[in-house]
């Protein structure tokens, strides 16, 4: 009975943790906004880089909101502004109405990434924990790998568009974010009580003088570093070495995303079977055979190979670290939650960084930045609790 009832609950949270994937709608959509308005690369890449922009922002504020609210509301509050996001670009897709979607989809999300995990740990608690957020994880890259595909049916006519042509993928995924409001408000979810007051900003920032917190904050930054770093770098490896055009090298992006959606499915089960630590271990010893491989190869299996083990030694990587911050501070859940996610941002510190080292010295000062990304969770596999 006490399963049937645990079922029931985690059902409309993994549809939630779908929602959460709705926020990589921005890479295929920025390229269509640019196509219909004539955009230079640089006004277009505004699009996705403001994700990052309001994780850094809205993170720890969000920690501190749900330590008031609780974590169930604060996911909900985070799917109506899902909602909002997606409404705005049915009347439209001008410049201006596109910034402030993709702002409010990037908001909803820095939302929903710090406020559903948590609640997760009140559904799945010990062990199991990081295999269900890696699960999680594996729901996610589900509606990641489905938005450039329904935006391209909606672009030819293959499903019917309404008129809107590519931009019938933002009622589609609205229509599921309503579907995620209506069954989590409806789920009664047990939220444990956090101990003391709730913290003030400054409070939530002291606790990096955790060694741990801090271990782990910086250990997000480099999963998420790795994870941008492979999509943007893993093409341009391909044309640098190989005399690649563009639109072939880019099959080495879907590459990575194939394994690392295979990498959080597997993941969710090997994780039940194996300690954390372990498995934390072989993740990370993959990548960095893969950084080797990158420094030495020049032929497309052997630079293919390298980014397939990178998928998958990646995927596993955010749920485990997640999951041990929490595990390390069940009081503080919600502060420490909101730290891991501000680590996000990681994905801006390490393209700036790999785009200098490639500027100095080629595709390779790239992967070099990467290596050092592989090299430090290596060092905070040794940190990990079995």
């Amino acid at each position: 009975m006490k399963s049937n009832s645990s079922l029931s609950k985690l059902i409309p949270v993994m549809l939630c943790f779908f929602a959460m994937g709705f926020v990589d709608l921005v890479g295929i959509a920025s390229n269509y906004v640019k196509a219909d308005l004539g955009l230079t690369d640089s006004q277009a890449n505004i699009f996705p880089s403001l994700v990052f922009f309001w994780f850094l922002i809205f993170s720890v504020p969000t920690g501190m909101l749900m330590s008031r609210i609780g974590q169930k509301k604060t996911v909900l509050l985070s799917l109506v502004v899902t909602f909002a996001s997606l409404l705005l670009p049915v009347f439209g897709d001008s410049y201006t109405l596109m910034l402030l979607s993709f702002s409010l989809l990037g908001i909803g999300n820095a939302l929903m990434q710090t406020s559903l995990n948590p609640l997760l740990s009140n559904i799945v608690r010990g062990d199991r924990l990081a295999s269900s957020l890696t699960f999680g994880q594996f729901v996610k890259a589900i509606a990641s790998f489905l938005a450039p595909y329904i935006a391209m049916w909606g672009a030819t006519q293959a499903i019917p568009s309404f008129g809107l042509g590519w931009r019938v993928l933002f009622p589609i995924y609205m229509v599921i974010a309503v579907i995620a409001v209506l069954l989590l408000g409806q789920t009664q979810i047990a939220e444990e009580k956090e101990e003391g007051k709730p913290s003030t900003f400054g409070e939530c920032l002291a606790l990096l003088g955790k060694p741990f917190v801090l271990l782990s904050f910086i250990g997000i930054m480099c999963h998420v570093g790795i994870d941008v770093g492979t999509n943007t770098t893993a093409p341009k490896i391909l044309m640098e070495r190989l005399g690649m055009g563009l639109d072939d090298a880019a099959f080495a992006t879907s590459l990575y995303f194939i394994f690392r959606t295979a990498g959080c499915f597997t993941g969710s089960f090997i994780l039940r079977r194996m300690n954390a630590k372990s498995f934390f271990a072989i993740s990370s010893f993959m990548m960095l055979l893969a950084m080797i491989g990158l420094f030495a190869f020049h032929s497309k299996t052997s630079i293919y190979i390298c980014i397939a083990l990178i998928g998958y030694g990646n995927s596993n990587i955010f749920s485990i670290v997640f999951s041990q911050a929490l595990l390390y501070m069940p009081g503080k859940k919600n502060e420490v939650s909101g730290l891991m996610i501000m680590g996000l941002f990681g994905g801006t510190v390490f393209p700036l960084a790999m785009g200098l080292a490639s500027d100095a010295i080629g595709q390779s000062g790239a992967v070099a930045v990467m290596t050092v990304g592989v090299l430090y969770l290596l060092y905070y596999t040794l940190k990990i609790k079995k």
